[in-house]
């Protein structure tokens, strides 16, 4: 499956065992869609809109046009249901990032958490044998250790989904596979307190310099790789309610804005300025070892890639 480069996937076809992904119109969603199409499912969206757009660019419209679309609100669960019948598998993407949830709490609350219990409870009503879905490094506050402590309170939403899918596990016997990535980068990333490189990368492509607004210490992941791992998750078999920390490439984040200017035309610069994020990440650990034959791409691989996508889109030749 050629998930390093940026070519196609193959149409979907309707005798393919069919996997719902929530939140599929966003920029994981997308690639994870490629991802599901490459190993020979058939993906099925369950989306707030349909907006075809992002799918379209990283999948090819004519894929992106074939798509089943259920257009519906992670917090009904009987529209989840109903665009997950037939459906061997639910990877859960769909919620709020963090200036969404700090804006508007109540909200933020009901799509991450309520969202995810619905996810679990249909999963359970289906008899799917386990759920994916995506967590975040989110839950590590700045204090650092292995321990989370979240500031934010999309960290804490997700930290509370994390125990919520335990508990599924401990009384009904509903496995899982939550991954924490952090900052994930790569073509189509627009939104998000860290899609800061992913911008700087587009800025690059089209000739305009540009400052990623944070420094301190990163993790970086292709977002080709977080699509990857939801595929290992999906083929484990797994017991259990696991929890991975999707580790990539730890790097200050001026060294990533100094690898992205050394990317671009003489004329102008990409730099890093600001606070760090607020999270310290916890030392590196093996939870990514139940994810068969996963590796994360180096990350000068992955930002070429994404500078790659963004000239070729903008008409300018590598």
């Amino acid at each position: 499956m050629p998930m390093s480069d940026l070519a196609f996937p193959p149409l979907p076809s309707a005798e393919a065992p069919k996997v719902l992904v929530t939140g599929a119109a966003g920029f994981i969603g997308a690639w994870t869609l490629r991802a599901l199409l490459f190993e020979g499912y058939c993906p099925v969206v369950f989306d707030l809109k349909e907006d075809r757009r992002l799918v379209a660019a990283i999948c090819g419209s004519d894929a992106a046009n074939m798509l089943n679309w259920h257009i519906g609100d992670i917090r009904d669960t009987d529209q989840l249901q109903a665009a997950a019948m037939g459906t061997e598998r639910i990877i859960h993407l769909a919620g709020m990032l963090t200036p969404g949830c700090r804006a508007n709490p109540r909200l933020g609350a009901e799509v991450n958490l309520i969202g995810l219990l619905n996810v679990f409870a249909v999963a359970q009503t289906l008899n799917q044998k386990s759920v994916i879905y995506m967590s975040s490094a989110g839950v590590y506050g700045p204090s650092g250790g292995s321990t989370p402590q979240p500031t934010t309170l999309y960290g804490a939403f997700k930290l509370a989904g994390e125990i919520c899918a335990q508990s599924f596990w401990d009384n009904d016997g509903l496995a899982s596979v939550g991954v924490r990535p952090y900052v994930v980068y790569g073509p189509g990333r627009e939104i998000g307190l860290s899609a800061g490189p992913s911008l700087a990368a587009r800025a690059v492509a089209e000739g305009r310099s540009f400052t990623i607004p944070f420094t301190g210490l990163l993790d970086m992941i292709y977002v080709a790789d977080v699509a990857t791992a939801f595929m290992a998750a999906l083929k484990a078999d797994i017991a259990g309610a696991h929890v991975v920390n999707l580790f990539g490439q730890r790097i200050e984040a001026v060294e990533v804005a100094r690898m992205l200017d050394e990317q671009a035309s003489e004329d102008i610069s990409v730099t890093a300025t600001g606070d760090p994020m607020p999270i310290v990440l916890p030392p590196p650990d093996d939870s990514a070892a139940i994810l068969v034959d996963w590796s994360p791409t180096p990350l000068s691989q992955g930002l070429k890639q994404t500078i790659k996508y963004y000239r070729a889109n903008a008409g300018v030749e590598s």
